[in-house]
């Protein structure tokens, strides 16, 4: 059989890229014993998620060199920052991937052929916040 005889199924596509930023921040309404109430950093991972449902030429969702204006927006303006000093929320890695979300919906979403899925936001190797976008 050749290669040209296998069927390709109807489906979607979906692809993720990972962001890297170092930012601190502190969580001031937990109590005070709790230990995110002080003062720390992670080394935040942020991953978006894309679909469509036909492949643009050559045969990509998106261009995962389109997403470069996502990345430079996490070095510029949340790197090396305290979040809850820049952000109008308190910086949990729930509303950060909704902030994140948020973002890319406005100012990249209409740029580029793939739609948004979902936003992933790791703190640590093992714990994440995911934030689905629905009725884009």
């Amino acid at each position: 059989m050749g290669f040209t005889a296998v069927p390709l199924p109807p489906g979607n596509f979906t692809i993720g890229k990972k962001f890297g930023f170092e930012a601190g921040h502190r969580l001031p309404r937990l109590p005070h014993e709790h230990k995110c109430s002080r003062q720390h950093g992670h080394s935040y991972e942020v991953e978006v998620i894309l679909t469509a449902s036909a492949l643009e030429d050559p045969g990509f969702v998106t261009d995962f060199g389109a997403l470069a204006p996502f990345k430079s927006f996490l070095d510029t303006e949340l790197d090396h920052h305290n979040l809850h000093e820049i952000l109008p929320f308190e910086p949990t890695s729930e509303r950060l991937a909704q902030f994140l979300a948020g973002w890319f919906v406005q100012n990249l979403q209409s740029e580029i052929p793939g739609r948004l899925v979902a936003v992933l936001v790791r703190e640590t190797a093992s714990s994440w916040a995911r934030f689905d976008v629905v009725g884009q």
